[in-house]
């Protein structure tokens, strides 16, 4: 590999290291999104949530201000009981809290299946994008590139699937959460997704053959024909 073009693959891998850990970071953490009921009185407590792709959490927040009637429960970082469980449809053996929603199953199976589809897209474009540092083997930049594409693909997914679900949640008669907002973990995945496909569009581009910097570079480098 050319100097020049380790140098490029190694910037390039760099910010795929920023998306891979982005990527991890919302796949672990649960504040994809915050949720609030409605506030009926002061003094008196309200049960705010915020849930990830593996469990949910509740948190109970006692009411003083006036303001929280129009704001709805929280915010989430006031102090109050926590409680936090995994998804039963993932943990069957034990008795977890989950949405009151029949479709939520679905939904929530569907954008953690989708998001570890993304990580492992992501282990496979890092072996090759390291096996591609050695001699002879530039050729492994193109698959890396592709999954790594994949791997934005699948994560941008996911997010819009979390998306669909949070919608129809809020708008579902059996709930009470009225309010919501996306949070710092939703934040990580949209991030990932758009270093890591655009790192990996990059790589494509970068093992792509040179192109001639004017078209006489061809015709000069071109072979003489034989005189007969």
């Amino acid at each position: 590999m050319l100097e020049d073009k380790r140098t490029k693959v190694k910037i390039t891998f760099f910010i795929i290291l920023v998306g891979i850990s982005c990527m991890f970071t919302a796949v672990v953490t649960d504040y994809w999104a915050v949720l609030s009921p409605r506030v009926e009185k002061l003094n008196t407590t309200c049960e705010a949530a915020h849930f990830g792709l593996w469990r949910l959490c509740k948190k109970s927040i006692f009411i003083v201000e006036e303001e929280a009637k129009e704001k709805g429960c929280g915010p989430i970082s006031l102090p109050g009981d926590h409680n936090c469980s995994y998804f039963k449809h993932f943990t069957p053996g034990e008795e977890a809290e989950v949405f009151e929603v029949k479709t939520q199953k679905e939904y929530n199976i569907s954008a953690a299946a989708i998001a570890i589809f993304s990580l492992a897209f992501m282990i496979l474009g890092t072996l090759c994008i390291l096996a591609s540092f050695g001699k002879g083997k530039d050729y492994l930049l193109k698959p890396a590139g592709m999954f790594y594409a994949f791997a934005g693909l699948c994560t941008i997914i996911s997010v819009e699937v979390m998306r669909q679900s949070v919608k129809r949640m809020i708008d579902s008669d059996e709930t009470i959460w009225i309010e919501y907002y996306y949070s710092w973990s939703f934040a990580c995945a949209c991030a990932a997704f758009v270093l890591l496909f655009l790192s990996g569009i990059g790589l494509l581009l970068i093992s792509m053959p040179q192109m001639p910097r004017n078209p006489w570079e061809t015709c000069m480098d071109a072979e003489p024909e034989p005189i007969e």
